[in-house]
């Protein structure tokens, strides 16, 4: 079972990290002292009963004070699978991807325009069609890397923020390893392939508090 404490100097913060059903990121805000719940459509790896099971959508109005992103679906908003909208893979067509586009655009809209003091959004770089079709869309905040975080391996990703500070690297590490590319196929490579690296769910705990006890100071 896992409890928070509260912290000294500031009141702790209500948490929701939203498409993540590994707790990683919500174990992390933990430590800091924050009330912390994940949300998936999966049940929760570590049987937490600070998990819930359902859209993140429908608790964007619960009155939280940050909401970070882990990992939406972002297959047909990625600049690298652009090309599947004018040639699709086997046994899709056109017409599913424009739509899983306009699915995948709309969620992200959701998020970023949640009534949240404090976002933050982990996606890779989009391309043209999906920044087309997201209200209110903003180019990200920065690009970071697992080594930079004490991980010896690449995997470019982008957070976009919205009052929060960019990360500072934590632990510049040797190896950049592209591990995650070169996954074998099996039933869960995607659940592989879009773990949260313990490292930066640190470095976005820690340094998010230190940046509110500045703005609460």
């Amino acid at each position: 079972m896992n409890s928070y404490r509260p912290l000294a100097g500031l009141q702790s913060m209500r948490v929701l990290v939203a498409c993540e059903y590994s707790g990683t990121v919500r174990n992390a805000f933990l430590a800091m002292g924050h009330d912390a719940w994940s949300c998936d459509l999966l049940p929760s790896e570590d049987g937490s009963n600070r998990h819930i099971v359902g859209d993140a959508r429908d608790l964007l109005n619960d009155g939280w004070d940050l909401l970070m992103v882990a990992h939406p679906p972002c297959t047909r908003l990625c600049n690298s699978g652009v090309r599947w909208l004018t040639k699709p893979p086997p046994g899709k067509t056109k017409e599913e991807m424009w739509r899983e586009l306009e699915e995948g655009a709309s969620l992200f809209s959701d998020f970023w325009n949640a009534p949240i003091d404090r976002i933050a959004i982990e996606n890779p770089v989009m391309h043209k069609h999906a920044k087309a079709r997201i209200a209110n869309f903003e180019e990200f905040a920065q690009s970071i890397q697992p080594w930079q975080f004490g991980h010896g391996e690449t995997k470019r990703t982008c957070l976009w923020l919205k009052n929060l500070p960019p990360l500072v690297p934590t632990n510049i590490v040797d190896g950049r390893a592209p591990r995650v590319h070169r996954m074998p196929p099996s039933a869960d490579r995607w659940k592989e392939r879009s773990r949260f690296y313990p490292g930066i769910a640190k470095a976005m705990a820690e340094q998010w508090t230190e940046a509110a006890m500045v703005e609460a100071a």
